[in-house]
């Protein structure tokens, strides 16, 4: 395949974000890919902003990240803004984004689900193939 992907990948909860970033780019190492790029940003609310500045760089791209229930309704907030952030950018540039942000009540149910990498990675591989 001749496609251009990255993974703008959170470093906040690095160690859940890491075996995500694994998952996704073992799935995507199965396929001959153009170019895969890997850019890091310091929380899941940046992933958006960062995909709007690349869009035009990439074919698709894989947001990983994490966000954990606190006490406060940030989580609500957040959840919420980076998802609809992630839909607009991929509606009006139309790629692909694999969305990787898990968001869960705590540590251990985001432990359960590094397999969103893996499954980010696969849809928009198929999404790509759509023309």
């Amino acid at each position: 395949m001749k496609f251009k992907i990255c993974i703008v990948i959170s470093t906040y909860n690095s160690d859940i974000t890491e075996k995500l970033y694994h998952n996704a780019k073992e799935e995507l190492e199965k396929f001959s890919l153009k170019k895969i790029d890997i850019v890091k940003v310091p929380g899941s609310f940046e992933i958006p902003v960062v995909i709007s500045k690349l869009a035009k760089k990439y074919d698709g791209f894989i947001a990983i990240g994490c966000v954990i229930k606190g006490e406060t309704a940030n989580f609500d907030l957040i959840s919420k803004a980076i998802t609809n952030g992630i839909m607009e950018i991929s509606i009006s540039q139309k790629k692909p984004i694999g969305n990787a942000i898990i968001t869960s009540f705590n540590r251990a149910q985001a432990l359960k689900r590094f397999n969103r990498g893996k499954e980010a990675a696969q849809a928009i591989l198929e999404v790509l193939k759509i023309k």
